[in-house]
């Protein structure tokens, strides 16, 4: 027997999830995602990527600002539906809207909870350089990410991955976690285990003020930084002439000197410790590039510094 959900997601990390529901043969009764954002030249309101899909679909959309007062709790309650699926949906949901749900609210996470609770789990695991990841579905209560976990997956991070690569393996890994988990849960045969005290970590929201790429850090702290960040918002540094250049991929490079240095013709660039080349960069408002054809446009003389 199919369950009657409510749908709760925004970005492209939780389209996957909707699909499997839809496709599994779950009655996704409400999709409730945020309103539209300015976006492009003309700042035209865009829908998001889930109230795109879900419009495909002819699921009814939601967009309030708010579930914090009681309207919205009493409206949740309205649509009759057994639990509520939630998926890096970007609002609150409180104890009143928690508790709207007979079998309750599912959430999918992007990390191996307790570690990188928070809103941006998958940069900041790349970030601090791990090497494993994976995706959790988890009962939520009213703590941030702290709910009992249902169901896990463990995942490898590999030493070049960006989190855009990760991004999708890890939104495609956790519609089929949440899909399984529902089908347990229609049977009466979900467990929940409580999570661990110890290990704990936020991934806060990654802020601009972070992004700069800082060289006098060791080698593989900026090709970390540069990888976690890519493709957005993006790793920078300036370059006379050339303003902001954002580098989406990077390696191991050759060579020392002082941080910042161009020690080659090749962009590799001296860290504190070590070296990175420079495999794929972007200028604002241009194309992603790779090294050759970045210095074929825009020439960083050798013995230069970057900044």
């Amino acid at each position: 027997m199919a369950l009657r959900l409510v749908f709760m997601g925004t970005p492209d990390f939780a389209v996957p999830t909707l699909l499997g529901l839809v496709g599994g043969g779950h009655d996704v009764v409400a999709v409730y995602t945020r309103a539209p954002q300015p976006a492009g030249r003309g700042m035209a309101l865009k829908p998001s990527p889930v109230a795109r899909e879900a419009e495909r679909f002819g699921l009814p959309v939601f967009t309030p600002k708010t579930l914090k007062d009681s309207d919205a709790a009493a409206a949740m309650r309205a649509h009759g539906a057994d639990a509520a699926v939630v998926v890096a949906y970007g609002l609150i949901l409180p104890k009143p809207v928690l508790d709207g749900f007979p079998l309750g609210c599912f959430n999918l996470h992007a990390s191996l909870l307790p570690r990188w609770r928070g809103a941006a789990p998958i940069h900041r695991a790349i970030m601090a350089g791990d090497t494993e990841t994976g995706v959790m579905v988890m009962k939520m209560d009213e703590g941030l990410d702290t709910g009992p976990i249902a169901m896990a997956e463990r995942a490898p991070i590999g030493s070049d991955a960006s989190t855009g690569e990760l991004h999708d393996g890890l939104a495609r890994l956790g519609a089929k976690l949440m899909i399984v988990a529902l089908g347990a849960l229609e049977r009466g045969s979900l467990t929940l285990t409580p999570q661990a005290a110890e290990g704990v970590t936020y991934a806060s929201k990654i802020d601009k003020s972070e992004t700069r790429i800082d060289w006098i850090k060791p080698w593989q702290a900026v090709h970390n930084h540069c990888r976690g960040l890519s493709p957005f918002p993006g790793a920078w540094f300036e370059l006379a002439g050339a303003g902001r250049v954002k580098v989406l991929r990077t390696t191991k490079g050759d060579g020392a000197g002082a941080p910042g240095g161009v020690l080659d013709d090749k962009l590799t660039i001296a860290c504190g410790e070590g070296a990175v080349r420079l495999l794929e960069l972007q200028r604002a408002g241009k194309q992603p590039m790779n090294a050759d054809e970045f210095q074929r446009g825009t020439p960083v003389p050798r013995g230069g510094t970057l900044h």
